[in-house]
């Protein structure tokens, strides 16, 4: 025992001495990293000796301090992404050692995550990927960062306001964009209700941006349903990386030569705060408000909705005027239907009168009446009755009575739509470190605003509100986290419907259009022209009509903006056009990296989801009035990856299987491949496919709409059985066109209609097989080139269908719209091209991007919606002299025809350009910024039925950018 003691005692001792004696050799360095333009700390530096892995990091204040047993004299290298490396000489123990890092562009170097879920350069990524990092959204050329994405190459916007506005890749554009997934931190941030991301309403603030990644093209064997044809990550920062006050508040003026209305002011508060303790617990907010006069819809083009066109003439000139941005005037009749129905009502009193009957006499009844001795007399009070005269002979003469639609005296979108656009939105969280790779986060986004956007009809979003409410616990290689998204539809209603109720509030149709019918009769039994007619019969139909701005007018508007939808009785009067939807969904998601197990030998990832809906509109957007309605979707993934040849040839085989309520279960597979063929060179290759399910509105929608004047229902069997499209078909809209023209000749002709079949199966999940190859490499230090082809095929492609289903009891037709898959394939195929050059610290940049549509069914109605060329071009310098810097970007797109359930058209080729000059104030860390977007006022619009948008002229102060 005592020799064990003294062995032990001489080896503690000698094991003293020996780390006395290096620590005697040991040299300690430290000091701290600022930015040599702002003055603030960067955390993160890296500090290392140079060839060696000795080092350290600076911490969340940009201080470090490390010791080395390397001998003296050594280099000690300083590197930072987006900052030029310096080099010091160490001699020996060193404190003090404060360095400044001056920014520059590092092409090429960035490191992403979304394309493999794991970090790699973007160099070397397997598939296309767009990034953008905080020193581009410090100094974008734009209002804000959700607006520069427009400037990534192959990337659209379609704008239904000043702060809707949807994001797309690669063709199919839409104005709520279902086949383009965003996230915020992990979060899916598609409202639930809508199955799509409502612009940046909810999401994040400016200041608390840390980047952007956007995947174009399929991305559901890593992201799950949905991202059919992209999908974007938006990061915030973290607040210990990032720590301490900062603001922004944006002042300036829009509608700038505007013909709908004055110059008006434009103002924007930012707001963030973060703060940490001890590198273990941290905790940050922000505040962000935008207050502006919106962008107005001002197209009043004709428009025949039923063969999905514009056609010539305005209200003066055509009797059936419907114009796109004018609501109530959907609602139309035949004038020889409205007089064929005062004579039915009429014969029917006449008879039932006449037999002595306690109820209206059946079709039977009545025609027993008239081929019997009651004939003649009936004939005589048709043909003399003051009320039923006119109609008796317009029915008889064609000449006095064409088979002519007319329709109702609509509203501008001004006097019914709220462009008092605002948005408020506020976020935070509280983060804590388990240990140095662990953290557990408890997140929230809120969101809320008044703001306008476009789907089959134009909305009005009044004090909507989205929030989302997350936990997470992340580590170095997994993470779990759950959340929910909880919709809320404030005081949002329908523009159509609210035109088309404050006419029946004013005069109902049912007197409305035979007050039409029996004074054209009248006029025309004058001689009067036809244009002459339908001038005095509309100036007679519309007496007592509400006049915006009068008070009974704002009376019944606020009448029905107070009534839901669902709440609408034509019997007792009662009218609304008002959303109660309450749409919820939950998400629970987890996800394990393998590969350090492996020493990274391979990289093996796995990961598993369940979401859930719950559809709460009580009646005003889903059938789910007397019901509630819940979608499950369970879903699983993984990815395998395998470097070959010495590590210049990488391998990827993902995979995901999916299942969803209503749907059959389905798998996605992916197969990349990245080659690299000289240092910073790669060609990559992908195969990847990509599904989404029918949104929740393709599968339970019940609503009216165009006015009332048709009926979008969802496509699951379901709601088709609801309303007998199975067993009573609906006409073809095509037929239904052919069957009106040959009424119109005066030769009705039934056997013209064509019946439509619904799929017993109903609508089902689209999928595409999408092709790659692709190139990104440095030609040098300063010229990066980025390019890629695709070949894209769809199946099952989710489209819409319009029919016309006849009411056996009086021959009357409804019109329905319902989804449907297109029968074929529909394939699309593009190419892009971009390059990034410094040039004496000018940033030189330019994209191009090809987008085509190829083959496509008979049955499709082709909603593209992209123009085939696209192009981007800036410039910029971070120093222009001293503290001042500037960026310029033009952007150009070519001419295309939009189509959607809204409306359809020729959207006009137009280039726009936005600017901005900055000074930077380093004594108290603050920027000044002037610019614009659209600078030179060329009021142009993305999609069809959407307002043209002007310049946004701004100067924003920012302290701690």
């Amino acid at each position: 025992m005592l020799k064990t003691f003294t062995k032990s005692m001489l080896l503690l001792l000698m094991l003293c001495f020996t780390v006395l004696y290096a620590q005697a050799q040991s040299i300690i360095i430290s000091g701290s990293v600022i930015d040599k333009l702002s003055r603030s700390p960067i955390p993160g530096v890296g500090i290392t000796v140079k060839g060696k892995t000795v080092g350290t990091s600076t911490d969340q204040n940009g201080k470090y301090s490390f010791s080395t047993t390397e001998k003296a004299p050594f280099t000690l290298v300083i590197s930072y992404l987006g900052y030029t490396s310096v080099e010091k000489q160490i001699t020996g123990n060193t404190s003090g050692l404060d360095i400044e890092l001056e920014q520059a562009a590092i092409l090429g170097q960035e490191v992403v995550i979304s394309a493999s879920r794991t970090p790699e350069r973007i160099l070397e990524s397997p598939v296309s990927v767009e990034r953008m990092g905080q020193a581009t959204i410090k100094e974008q050329a734009a209002p804000s960062f959700y607006d520069a994405l427009n400037n990534m190459k192959g990337v659209e916007i379609s704008t239904q306001s000043l702060t809707f506005k949807s994001i797309n890749t690669r063709g199919f554009n839409s104005n709520g964009n279902t086949r383009f997934n965003q996230f915020v931190d992990g979060m899916d941030s598609q409202a639930p209700g809508l199955n799509f991301a409502v612009g940046n309403i909810v999401g994040i603030n400016d200041l608390d941006v840390d980047n952007i990644e956007l995947l174009p093209g399929a991305s559901s064997a890593l992201y799950g349903a949905g991202g059919i044809n992209g999908t974007m990550l938006m990061t915030s920062k973290s607040p210990f990386d990032y720590q301490g006050p900062s603001f922004q508040f944006k002042s300036g003026i829009n509608h700038v030569n505007d013909n709908n209305t004055d110059v008006q002011p434009y103002n924007q508060l930012d707001v963030r705060l973060a703060k940490a303790w001890n590198n273990r617990f941290a905790i940050k907010g922000t505040f962000s408000f935008l207050q502006a006069q919106d962008w107005q819809a001002d197209n009043f083009t004709d428009f025949d909705r039923v063969a999905r066109k514009v056609k010539p003439g305005d209200r003066n000139s055509d009797p059936n005027y419907d114009g796109i941005n004018v609501y109530g005037d959907e609602v139309s009749q035949n004038m020889r239907n409205v007089a064929q129905s005062v004579l039915n009502a009429g014969t029917s009193g006449f008879v039932q009168a006449a037999l002595g009957l306690l109820a209206p006499p059946s079709a039977a009844q009545i025609a027993a009446f008239k081929a019997g001795p009651g004939g003649p007399l009936l004939t005589n009070f048709l043909s003399t009755n003051a009320t039923m005269r006119p109609f008796y002979a317009g029915i008889q003469n064609p000449a006095l009575l064409p088979s002519q639609n007319v329709s109702r005296t609509g509203y501008n979108e001004s006097a019914l739509v709220d462009y008092k656009t605002q948005s408020i939105k506020a976020s935070g969280s509280i983060n804590y470190r388990l240990t140095k790779t662990i953290e557990a986060i408890a997140q929230i986004y809120w969101g809320s605003g008044t703001s306008v956007y476009t789907g089959s009809d134009r909305y009005s979003l009044r004090n909507f509100s989205i929030g989302q409410y997350k936990l997470e616990l992340k580590g170095q290689d997994f993470f779990l986290r759950g959340y929910t998204t909880q919709e809320r539809s404030g005081d949002s209603y329908i523009a159509s419907i609210l035109g088309s109720y404050i006419n029946e509030k004013s005069k109902s149709s049912t007197d409305w259009f035979p007050q039409y019918v029996g004074n054209y009769i009248g006029a025309k039994s004058l001689g009067a022209t036809d244009a002459a007619a339908h001038a005095a019969a509309r100036a007679v139909a519309d007496q007592g009509r509400y006049i915006p701005g009068t008070a009974a007018f704002e009376t019944a508007k606020n009448q029905v903006l107070n009534t839901t939808i669902s709440d609408t009785n034509f019997k007792t009067g009662a009218y609304g056009a008002k959303f109660d939807d309450k749409t919820n969904l939950y998400h629970y998601e987890g996800m394990y990296n393998f590969s350090n197990l492996f020493n990274n030998v391979v990289e093996f990832q796995l990961g598993a989801s369940y979401r859930l809906y719950q559809l709460r509109s009580n009646g005003t957007i889903f059938n789910d009035k007397n019901s509630e309605i819940d979608i499950n979707e369970y879903g699983s993934f993984a990815q395998l990856g395998k470097k070959f040849l010495d590590d210049k040839l990488k391998l990827t085989v993902s995979g995901r299987y999916d299942k969803s309520t209503n749907f059959d279960g389905r798998f996605t597979p992916r197969i990349t491949g990245v080659l690299t063929v000289a240092r910073d060179n790669n060609i990559r290759v992908s195969y990847q496919t990509g599904y989404r399910n029918p949104t929740t509105q393709n599968q339970y929608i019940d609503l009216s709409v165009g006015g009332g004047s048709q009926r979008l229902i969802g496509g699951i069997p379901k709601l088709l059985d609801q309303y007998s499209l199975y067993t009573n078909q609906a006409y073809t809209d095509v037929s239904y066109r052919a069957f009106l023209a040959s009424a119109a000749a005066g030769t009705p002709n039934p056997a013209l209609l064509q019946k439509y079949t619904f799929d017993s199966r109903g609508v089902r999940p689209e999928s595409v097989q999408a092709f790659e190859l692709g190139y990104k490499g440095l030609l040098g230090p300063k010229f990066l080139i980025d390019a890629y082809g695709y070949y894209n095929i769809y199946k099952d492609f989710i489209t819409a269908v319009d029919v016309y289903q006849q009411n056996p009891n009086d021959g009357s037709f409804t019109k329905f719209g319902a989804p449907v898959n297109a029968t074929g394939k529909v394939t699309s195929y593009g190419a892009a091209l971009g390059i990034d050059y410094l040039l004496r610290d000018y940033n030189l940049s330019g994209n191009i991007s090809y987008n085509n549509i190829g083959d496509i069914p008979a049955d499709y109605i082709n909603d593209f919606n992209t123009p085939k060329i696209r192009y981007n071009l800036g410039l910029g310098k971070k120093e222009l002299f001293k503290n001042v810097g500037f960026n310029v970007n033009y952007r150009w797109q070519g001419k295309f025809f939009w189509n959607s359930s809204f409306a359809s058209g020729e959207v006009p080729a137009f280039g726009t350009m936005d600017a901005q000059v900055n000074l930077k104030i380093p004594s108290v860390n603050s920027m000044i910024k002037i610019g614009g977007s659209n600078v030179l006022n060329k009021y142009n619009f993305t999609s069809y039925g959407n307002p043209a948008a002007g310049a946004i002229y701004y100067v924003a102060y920012t302290f701690n950018p």
